[in-house]
């Protein structure tokens, strides 16, 4: 990447038909770990005007209703207009049991390593995580502004701050760099959707744009290094008035918003979708492993910038690749870090599933676990106490 560039990335709220999605595929997820940790599932959403449609694979000895549930998200996010809201929407269902061999039975806690060895991943994927010093979450600075400002949107709404929002709504953020370190916030968008028209009563741009400024981006800013200058491009819904937004507006998938999830396209992400899907898939406990490598690399100080790829191939316990990327920033040759990873972590999926304690979080963590992941990034929070975003093998890595 060039010392001297501008980069952007965007997040979206909670309401946004896509994470929609994510959300309620990962209440269904929730629902059955709490009740069962070693239940199977893979649980898969789409929403447009009217209609939700869940799509489920699953093995568990409790019964989940799952019609139930979407409608408990959809009113829980806050869609009540008469376009779509939760005691109207269509629910279609399309649920298969997987053989019940499928589902396991011994908690991973309990293996032996060589018990671990012998389990192997059911899925083919390349993972990838990444870590850098450009915020104290160890996250790039673009996606980790946008996150913030998503999340406040969202708060202003709820507190009833700025009565008028409707839940969908997305942000975005440019930040030049030089030197390749981040200099100034070249751009800020927050596209966001109201409840009425100005001629029905809601807000006119410039009281929307007023109102933004003051009650989203002041706060947001308030505690960052690098702030909005004079030179800054703000940009408040530059389309004109977004109406109720949402399903009804524009549809929803689970797992299209990869990106968000994960680095804001700065870094390289993983392919598969990581909502809906229970402990026992690699494709999304990979992702959380290499970020973990990625960000202990940085926090032991090996390097400012961090790139963990792992390739795992069905049938192996072990991941078949293991490598690292540091973008010249490395204390060490990147493969002598690879090394001292493959030392220091286990990577192998029933490890993964054990140190992070997978299966058993959606019963302790109060309202649900991987629910909280759906929106707002699944790396770098700051807020939950994610395991994967613990620093603790940093010591080791050092030597």
């Amino acid at each position: 990447m060039k010392k001297d560039f501008m980069f952007t990335s965007e997040s979206v709220t909670e309401g946004h038909p896509d994470k929609l999605c994510d959300l309620i595929s990962d209440a269904i997820v929730d629902h059955f770990l709490q009740k069962d940790p070693f239940a199977r599932v893979i649980a898969e959403c789409a929403v447009s005007t009217a209609i939700v449609f869940i799509a489920a694979r699953f093995k568990s000895r409790v019964n989940v209703d799952f019609a139930n549930l979407a409608r408990q998200v959809i009113g829980q996010i806050g869609y009540d207009q008469h376009a779509f809201n939760e005691k109207t929407c269509s629910i279609v269902t399309s649920l298969k049991e997987f053989p019940e061999e499928d589902r396991p039975s011994v908690d991973e806690h309990a293996m032996t390593d060589e018990e671990i060895e012998r389990i192997p991943v059911r899925n083919q994927v390349t993972a990838f995580g990444f870590a850098c010093d450009q915020t104290a979450a160890f996250m790039p600075l673009p996606i980790w502004l946008a996150h913030r400002l998503a999340r406040k949107l969202t708060a202003v709404r709820l507190q009833k701050t700025l009565p008028y929002l409707a839940p969908d709504g997305k942000t975005q953020v440019g930040v030049e760099y030089r030197d390749g370190r981040p200099s100034r916030i070249h751009s800020i968008t927050i596209i966001a959707s109201q409840i009425k028209s100005a001629e029905a009563g809601g807000p006119d741009s410039k009281k929307l744009d007023d109102d933004i400024r003051e009650a989203v981006l002041q706060p947001v800013f308030q505690d960052e290094d690098i702030r909005p200058d004079e030179r800054t491009r703000i940009f408040v819904n530059p389309d004109g008035a977004f109406l109720v937004g949402g399903p009804s507006v524009h549809s929803g998938l689970t797992g299209r918003k990869n990106a968000i999830d994960t680095y804001g396209e700065y870094s390289r992400n993983s392919g598969s979708a990581l909502s809906g899907k229970d402990p026992s898939r690699i494709d999304r406990n990979g992702a959380y492993v290499a970020r973990y490598a990625a960000k202990n690399v940085v926090a032991a100080g090996l390097a400012t910038a961090c790139e963990v790829q792992l390739s795992y191939s069905i049938g192996l316990s072990r991941p078949v690749s293991i490598q690292v990327e540091t973008f010249g920033t490395g204390k060490l040759p990147d493969q002598k870090i690879a090394d001292l990873l493959e030392t220091v972590i286990d990577f192998r999926l029933a490890g993964i599933i054990k140190q992070f304690n997978l299966r058993f979080l959606p019963s302790t963590v109060k309202g649900g676990f991987y629910r909280k992941l759906a929106a707002y990034g699944q790396m770098g929070r700051m807020d939950i106490g994610l395991p994967w975003e613990l620093t603790d093998k940093a010591a080791a890595l050092k030597g």
